[in-house]
């Protein structure tokens, strides 16, 4: 019984896709999937922790992805004046002081696009947050690599922990 448990653990904490950036996500093949709403984490998965702007390249992008037909919004943990302005920025819904991984702001983030679970995507840097919180609800997960090594003093802890769990997938992925 051990194993099957370890296992389940281990399928929740595993993302479905990993990138670099979100800059590499295959935009085709997600539509081909049938995705049609995009949950963001904010810090370190869009922009750099604790950066005061949102550049010209990332605003092209979140351009880009409304104009491909795709709903987005940010799923935060952060405050409400940082995801607010963000949001803002990128002319996309947010929601802050979410809680992640619990459900119940996941469920917030879907009502906000409207979509279900099979046709929406999670993208963060982060295992035990972002990915874990996506797959308890069945959405398609994307982990991307920090944007930097700079971060909160709870993330850099639960780094560590990542760390293990991620080295059984990496090589494995091949960014579908």
């Amino acid at each position: 019984m051990r194993g099957g448990v370890r296992k389940l653990i281990l399928d929740l904490l595993r993302p479905a896709a990993f990138f670099s950036s979100i800059y590499q996500i295959d935009l085709d093949r997600l539509q081909k999937r049938g995705i049609k709403g995009l949950i963001f984490d904010l810090d370190n998965t869009i922009v750099e922790w604790g950066s005061p702007v949102a550049g010209e390249e990332l605003l092209a992008w979140f351009k880009a992805l409304r104009e491909r037909g795709f709903l987005s919004c940010l799923l935060s943990n952060n405050s409400p004046a940082r995801v607010n302005y963000f949001a803002g920025r990128l002319g996309i819904p947010g929601i802050y002081k979410a809680g992640k991984p619990r459900r119940r702001s996941y469920r917030a983030a879907l009502e906000l696009l409207g979509t279900a679970p099979q046709e929406t995507a999670i993208i963060g840097d982060q295992v035990f947050t972002d990915i874990l919180g996506g797959n308890r609800l069945g959405l398609y997960t994307i982990l991307v690599t920090p944007l930097s090594q700079r971060e909160f003093l709870g993330t850099r802890l639960v780094r560590r922990l990542e760390r293990l769990v991620l080295g059984r997938w990496l090589g494995r992925f091949n960014g579908t």
